[in-house]
């Protein structure tokens, strides 16, 4: 069964649970996706489906992406990603996969491009302490510090230091589906993810282990 889908990062906002606790969540525009290819054991080595998410020009594509949307009379599409399953049979090219694969409750992981920060140094990218703020060292308090042990007479390789920050991909896992809307396609995941708005999310159901509620019977002391 696909419990993927591709999405697009609308904003944040805050609801209430049933305890009436304010919850944060990220209101995420999850489909409509459509089928655009099937992979299987037999054809391709492995079983998998590829998913194509929001419209866009024919000019906007190159050639080879243009003629295996047409292939199968699919219209142009933005964004394309592969997911791997284990069974392929219940899907057709052209399906089109909503938002109600998943369901209130489910647990997702949601992976997203970072937000791009430019050029950072070692404090904001990799929290580094600062050195003291004491007269005759003030140009010196967001430096680095020492590159490493003199016995080498080189830098090693894996040192942390000042560099390009953010525009990677990153997945936060576990995160719970608070509600869904199949109608308008709208996923609300609690906490925050990466990217900017508008930018694409890949929702997968999460790999780790889900917490099992258990509902204890209340014993009813019977009169004497």
């Amino acid at each position: 069964m696909l419990k993927s889908i591709i999405g697009s990062k609308i904003g944040m906002t805050q609801v209430f649970d049933e305890k009436g606790r304010l919850m944060p969540v990220t209101v995420i525009e999850a489909g409509p996706c459509v089928v655009t290819a099937i992979k299987t054991v037999e054809t391709d080595g492995y079983n998998a489906v590829q998913l194509g998410f929001k419209d866009v020009a024919e000019k906007k594509l190159t050639k080879a992406q243009l003629g295996h949307l047409k292939k199968n009379n699919i219209a142009p599409k933005k964004v394309l990603r592969e997911f791997r399953l284990d069974d392929v049979s219940g899907l057709t090219i052209g399906q089109e996969i909503k938002a109600d694969v998943f369901k209130a409750g489910d647990y997702v992981d949601v992976c997203g491009l970072t937000k791009g920060k430019g050029f950072a140094g070692v404090i904001k990218r990799h929290n580094f302490g600062m050195q003291p703020r004491t007269r005759g060292q003030s140009d010196r308090m967001r430096a680095r510090g020492s590159s490493g042990a003199q016995g080498p007479q080189k830098l090693l390789k894996g040192l942390r230091m000042s560099g390009h920050l953010g525009q990677e991909y990153v997945t936060i896992q576990k995160l719970l589906v608070v509600s869904v809307d199949a109608e308008k396609n709208v996923l609300l995941v609690r906490g925050a993810v990466p990217s900017v708005k508008t930018g694409t999310l890949i929702v997968n159901n999460t790999i780790k282990k889900v917490p099992v509620v258990k509902v204890e019977e209340k014993k009813v002391a019977k009169k004497k």
